[in-house]
């Protein structure tokens, strides 16, 4: 594991930055599927990269957005925009 100090990108499959982000308290819960379904839906997530049949991410620009994105769990995102 990194120190966080210089060097190159951190990539991490969805899996781990999944477990990750709840074993260092980002969040209080996550799956890797909602780290999937965020990766195709935010314009704001950090950038992917597939590696063979996975998807990655650096461990450094996706800590910090999940550190600062707002949860809304229950929200209907299907009403925004409507009248």
């Amino acid at each position: 594991m990194a120190d966080g100090v210089g060097g190159g990108p951190e990539m991490v499959s969805f899996r781990e930055l999944a477990r990750r982000l709840v074993a260092e308290g980002v969040v209080a819960s996550i799956s890797h599927q909602r780290v999937s379904q965020l990766s195709r839906d935010d314009p704001e997530f950090p950038p992917v990269v597939q590696v063979g049949r996975s998807k990655a991410v650096d461990w450094r620009a996706a800590r910090p957005y999940f550190a600062k994105r707002k949860s809304r769990q229950g929200e209907r995102t299907d009403l925004h925009g409507k009248s």
